[in-house]
This record gives structure tokens, C-alpha cells and sequence, in this order.
């Protein structure tokens, strides 16, 4: 399958440099039935559950990933941390003008020092001095599609409200949408929630470079699921109730457990999993996601679930009403 299957043209100027307030979006809603597309707010979500829909969401919680810094030369170095391997010791994507040396030092605020350790394919083992400054020197990752530096509101404006366990270098976007109050309104209306936890990877900024998509590599992401969030999910399928994805993420996790299990258990572990046409979905009925860049892997998932022409379809609509895209952007719903 080529990848210009997949690219769309999309002004710049939609592509959202600041969030709104929460849950004041505007949602497109994507009818798999009859392809139909209906224009509404995002709280308008709620005419479209109810008791028997299960929202399963992602509590990942985005880390000071970002750390600019300087060799012992002077020039200047960008780190951006993707997994730890010891509270001293993480995996990293180190941009420089030159390449790092093996046993060479990068300087960062506050008296914080790396010794670079190990060099990878792609990346770099990077031992840093203190891992309590480590967490203050660091910034929020916003996705290099938003062209300005990381401010303070973005602290609390790229994490969504439910976000519990760290790990991730960039936000489960689906769920920066939800307040607290209006996840308690949707448990009032009697739909059940579920929490599971994927750490969102540096892979989901990663373009596809192979001409046909099946040649492309997904990078591999950690995962865990609960006892009972698994309890819960497994319960709610025996059921027949209609499973809504809240990201892509939560639905790879989902989807990765089925394929790999059978079914919905409980546990921690990794998935590459890569979903696109053809993909045959076992867990999620439903899927609220934002909008995704051209020729990427997170739109492949969505034109599986959601059928490519309607999706492709709801894009091109999208555009020309001016929705909002990407992380800070607006929402679509697939039913």
C-alpha cells in the first residue's frame, strides 16, 4: 500500500498553536453506517453515549522530556528523553550539530551534567548527575509541529486532568478534551470508565519513510493494565457493550491485547503493534481521537477503524470548515 495514499493538503494555519478551553472543541462526529458527518461541540458527546458504552482511557502522565543544553565545545545540544533505564540512566534522541562523543559531557541548567554512555542506531544512553534536577531543568515536549517554545501554561494545558502514572513524551491528545466535572457528568449518564496506561513514545512523531507502509517499523511502547481495569473491559464485552477508545493509544493497547491474548488481561508489556486497512478491530466498537498529520501511522489506524474513504472524506471536510488539528487541536468521533 503506498504512502500517498494517506496525504492530504492542510493549510498551516489550522494547525493549533494554543489549546482552547477544555472542552469548549468542536467535534465531528463520523457515522461508519452511512458516512454521514455532523458538526457539533465536543460536550455535545454526550447525546451520543450512555449505558451501554465503556470509555476506555489512557492515565499516562507526559515528563519534563525536553532538556537544552551545551557540549563541553559550546554548541549547543537538544536531548529529548524517551525511556528510562535506571533513575540516572535513560535512552535519549540527541540533537546536535556534530555527533556527541562516547565518555563526552553535555551541560544543562542548574548544575546538571550527562555523561554520554552509549550510542545506538537512532539514540543515546545518557547518565545524568541528578535525577531530582533532571525533573526541574526539563520542559514539556510539545510536538515539533507547534512552533513556539514550551510556557508554563503548557504544564498543566498538554496533560490531560486523569493523568496518573509518568512515562510519556507526548499527551494522549484524545483526552485533553475531558474535564473533571464532565467525566462525572458522563458517570452520571451511566457510562462506565476504564483506565489503562500506555507511555506515549517519541515513535508517534516519527514519519513514515518507506514508500509502502508495510515496510514501516513502529517503535515500541510500554503499556500495563490493571486487574481490575481488565476485569472491567472483559466484562463490558462479555456484555455487549460498545467499547470507546478515548487516542490511538488506548486503542493499541486494546487491540495489541486481543491479537497477542484473546482477550483483555491484565499485566505490563510492550506493543509495535501497527494498525491499518485490512486490520480486523476484536475490542474497540468506537473511537474519539484528534486530528492527524498527513502520511502518519495514527491516521492509517483511523481509516482501519473507520473506513478510508468516509475518513479521508471527514479530513478534506475538515479542512474546509476549518477544524482545528493536531494536539491542541479538535476532536472527531467514529461510531
Amino acid at each position: 500500500m503506498d504512502i500517498a495514499r494517506f496525504d492530504y493538503h492542510l493549510p498551516d494555519g489550522l494547525i493549533a498553536q494554543y489549546p482552547l478551553e477544555r472542552g469548549s472543541e468542536r467535534l465531528l462526529v463520523v457515522d461508519r453506517a452511512d458516512g454521514s458527518l455532523s458538526h457539533r461541540g465536543f460536550e455535545d458527546i454526550l447525546e451520543y453515549l450512555g449505558e451501554d458504552d465503556l470509555l476506555v482511557l489512557n492515565d499516562t502522565r507526559v515528563i519534563p522530556a525536553r532538556l537544552l543544553g551545551k557540549k563541553e565545545s559550546g554548541g549547543r545540544v537538544e536531548v529529548l528523553l524517551i525511556r528510562s533505564i535506571s533513575p540516572q540512566r535513560w535512552r535519549c534522541f540527541v540533537k546536535a550539530s556534530k555527533p556527541p562523543r562516547i565518555g563526552s559531557h553535555i551541560f544543562f541548567g542548574e548544575g546538571l551534567v550527562a555523561t554520554v554512555d552509549e550510542r545506538g542506531r537512532d539514540s543515546y544512553e545518557l547518565i545524568f548527575s541528578d535525577p531530582e534536577l533532571l525533573r526541574r531543568v526539563g520542559q514539556v515536549p510539545l510536538p515539533p509541529y507547534i512552533h513556539r517554545n514550551a510556557e508554563d501554561r503548557d504544564e498543566s494545558t498538554y496533560q490531560t486532568v486523569y493523568a496518573r502514572y509518568d512515562g510519556s513524551v507526548a499527551a494522549p491528545t484524545a483526552g485533553l478534551h475531558f474535564t473533571g466535572e464532565f467525566l462525572q457528568r458522563l458517570r452520571s449518564q451511566g457510562v462506565g470508565l476504564a483506565f489503562i496506561t500506555l507511555h506515549v513514545g517519541p515513535g508517534t512523531f516519527v514519519p513514515v519513510r518507506t514508500q509502502k507502509i508495510e515496510d514501516h517499523v513502529m517503535h515500541a511502547e510500554e503499556f500495563t493494565v490493571s486487574a481490575d481495569a481488565a476485569a472491567t473491559i472483559r466484562q463490558a464485552m462479555e456484555s455487549g457493550k460498545r467499547i470507546v477508545a478515548v487516542g490511538t493509544t488506548t486503542t493499541r493497547v486494546l487491540e495489541h491485547l486481543m491479537a497477542s491474548c484473546g482477550e483483555i488481561v491484565p499485566g505490563s508489556g510492550s506493543t509495535d503493534i501497527f494498525i491499518y486497512e485490512g486490520f480486523r478491530f476484536r475490542c474497540v466498537g468506537a473511537l474519539l481521537t484528534n486530528f492527524h498529520l498527513p502520511c502518519s501511522t495514527l491516521l492509517m489506524l483511523v481509516t482501519a477503524l473507520g473506513g478510508y474513504d468516509i475518513i479521508m472524506n471527514a479530513y478534506k471536510t475538515a479542512v474546509e470548515k476549518e477544524y482545528r488539528f493536531f494536539s491542541y487541536g479538535d476532536a472527531m468521533f467514529i461510531i
